[in-house]
C-alpha cells in the first residue's frame, strides 16, 4: 500500500497483505450478493473490523436481514437470528440453567448471545429487561446469569435493525443503549437499475444459482483472520491533524451555536467523548477497507453522520424547524475552521 505523504510523518507498519486482501476480498463477496444498499455493506465490514456493533434503521424489504446473514456466511463464525417481540424475556436471549433430574444438579444452557455474530431483528420491539441484558453483552461482552457472569465469543458483535414507521408496540431504545452501537445506518430503497438486478438474480437464482453460492463458500475468511485484521486496524495511521479535527467535531455536537448562531437552541444533548473514539475507529477501519493504512478527511466525513445521529439529542424547536441530527452534522462540517467547507481540505496539506 502506498503512503500519502502530506499526511504521515512517520511510516507506520503496513498491514499484511494477506490479511487486508481477504477482508477486501470479503467485501466484493458481499457486493455480489446483495444489490442497491453499498454504504451498508461497508459499514458492516466496518463494525467487522472495529469489534462495534451496528444499527440498521429502514423499512422493510430492504435487505437488511440478508446482508446480515451474508455476512456471516462469508465469515467462518456461528451465526444466530433473534426476533425480538414485546413479550420476550431476557432468558430467552442470554440462556438460563435448566435443572437436570437425572443428574440432580442444574446446568447453564447458553443463550443466542452466545454467538459470534447475533441479528436482533426489530430490536425496539423488545421490551425493558430485555433491553438491559443486551445492554450488559453490548457493553460488557458478557453476560451474568444467577450471579454467575459467562464471557462471551471474542469476536462477538450485535447486528440490530428496526422499522422507522411501524411503531406500534415498540420501545424506543434507551439513549445509554443507542451510544453502544458504534454505527446508526439509514437505508433506502434502490434505484430503478438495482432493483432491476435484483430481479435479474432472484431469477437467475431460481434457474440454478448453485455457482454463486459455491463462490461464497470458497471465499469465506476465518474468525482468527478478523481479530487478527482488527488489531492492525488499531495500527492505522491517524494523523494528528485529524484527531484534532475528530476532537473539534464532536465538541462541536454540544454547543453548534459556537460557530453558527442560527444552531442556537437546537440541541439537548450533544455526542460523547464515546462518539469520538467510535469516529476515529470507524476511519481506520474504512481506510483498511478501501486498502490504505493511513485514514484521509474524506474517511471522516463519510462516516460522521453514522456514527454521530444517534448519538445527538434534539428538542422540539429543532423539531419544528424541520432538522434533523444528520442536517447538523452536514452543517458542522461546513462551519466548523477545522473542516474548512465539510471536506477538510485545510487538513490535507498538514
Amino acid at each position: 500500500m502506498s503512503a500519502h505523504p502530506l499526511l504521515k510523518t512517520t511510516p507506520p507498519a503496513a498491514a499484511a497483505p494477506s490479511r487486508q486482501a481477504a477482508v477486501v476480498e470479503l467485501r466484493a463477496v458481499l457486493a455480489q450478493r446483495i444489490v442497491g444498499q453499498q454504504a451498508l455493506l461497508d459499514r458492516m465490514v466496518v463494525a467487522l473490523l472495529t469489534g462495534g456493533h451496528l444499527l440498521v434503521e429502514g423499512l422493510p424489504g430492504l435487505a437488511k436481514t440478508t446482508a446480515v446473514k451474508a455476512l456471516a456466511r462469508a465469515v467462518h463464525a456461528s451465526f444466530q437470528r433473534v426476533q425480538f417481540t414485546p413479550d420476550l424475556l431476557p432468558g430467552d436471549i442470554t440462556g438460563g440453567d435448566i435443572f437436570l433430574p437425572a443428574e440432580g444438579c442444574s446446568r447453564f444452557v447458553a443463550g443466542p448471545l452466545f454467538h459470534d455474530i447475533v441479528l436482533a431483528d426489530e430490536i425496539n420491539r423488545a421490551p425493558a429487561k430485555v433491553q438491559s441484558a443486551l445492554l450488559e453483552a453490548m457493553q460488557e461482552r458478557q453476560v451474568t446469569v444467577g450471579g454467575t457472569t459467562y464471557p462471551l465469543p471474542p469476536m462477538f458483535l450485535v447486528m440490530a435493525t428496526q422499522n422507522p414507521l411501524e411503531q406500534s408496540g415498540t420501545y424506543p431504545l434507551p439513549e445509554a443503549q443507542l451510544d453502544r452501537f458504534l454505527l446508526h445506518v439509514l437505508i433506502d430503497y434502490p434505484s430503478a437499475e438495482q432493483e432491476r438486478s435484483i430481479l435479474d438474480m432472484d431469477l437467475a437464482a431460481g434457474e440454478g444459482g448453485g455457482d454463486r453460492a459455491d463462490a461464497e463458500t470458497h471465499t469465506r475468511i476465518d474468525a482468527a483472520v478478523v481479530l487478527q485484521a482488527r488489531e492492525e486496524v488499531r495500527r492505522v495511521y491517524l494523523a494528528a491533524t485529524l484527531r484534532a479535527a475528530i476532537v473539534e467535531l464532536v465538541r462541536c455536537t454540544r454547543a453548534p451555536q459556537l460557530h453558527d448562531p442560527a444552531l442556537e437552541g437546537l440541541v439537548d444533548a450533544g455526542a460523547s467523548p464515546r462518539a469520538m473514539l467510535a469516529l476515529a475507529h470507524s476511519a481506520q477501519a474504512l481506510a483498511y477497507l478501501r486498502g490504505r493504512d493511513y485514514v484521509i478527511p474524506d474517511d471522516i466525513v463519510e462516516l460522521a453522520p453514522d456514527v454521530l445521529r444517534h448519538r445527538i439529542v434534539l428538542n422540539l424547536e429543532a423539531e419544528l424547524r424541520a432538522i434533523d441530527a444528520d442536517a447538523l452534522v452536514r452543517r458542522l462540517l461546513e462551519v466548523s475552521p477545522a473542516w474548512a467547507g465539510g471536506a477538510g481540505p485545510g487538513l490535507r496539506g498538514a
